[in-house]
């Protein structure tokens, strides 16, 4: 089974590869909202210490972010080897980041799941999350916004 510990900057590559495998929006850089690289910095720039790697054999297969503002913490880019999937690594990085969270004060955690991944859904459900009466809004920021909106109008 692999461990878990904190990314290390000498990890990025190993994540980039395993985030670019697991979600294939990844793969197209050209957009700041989803270039790996962009999002392993910032969240080096706020709180590195939730952002954890499981590591095999010196061989990286699994990834989780957390976030916490003091009111409620957040899990974002669990990620697991496509061939190692279904063998307990995707619950262990979520329960790591949960008691990570949890220690730092956290008394509930969200995350975001797209709709049409009835499996991803499924695989936080058989982890005791439940689907939230909310409306998720979002709204694309300085660069993103400009580049999501040139990239929209070019399609």
């Amino acid at each position: 089974m692999p461990s878990i510990r904190c990314f290390e900057a000498a990890d990025t590559d190993a994540v980039v590869a395993l985030w670019q495998d697991a979600f294939p929006e990844y793969r197209d850089v050209t957009r700041p909202q989803r270039n790996p690289r962009l999002s392993i910095a910032n969240k080096l720039a706020t709180q590195p210490e939730l952002f954890f790697v499981a590591e095999t054999d010196g061989r990286i297969v699994g990834t989780i972010m957390a976030g916490y503002d003091g009111h409620r913490g957040w899990l974002y880019s669990l990620a697991v080897d496509t061939s190692l999937r279904r063998r307990g690594i995707g619950k262990r990085l979520v329960v790591h980041a949960e008691h990570a969270l949890t220690a730092l004060g956290c008394p509930k955690v969200n995350l975001q799941v797209l709709s049409a991944k009835a499996d991803v859904r499924g695989f936080y459900e058989a982890l005791g999350y439940r689907m939230d009466e909310v409306v998720s809004l979002g709204k694309r920021l300085g660069e993103t916004a400009e580049t999501t909106a040139s990239h929209t109008a070019a399609q």
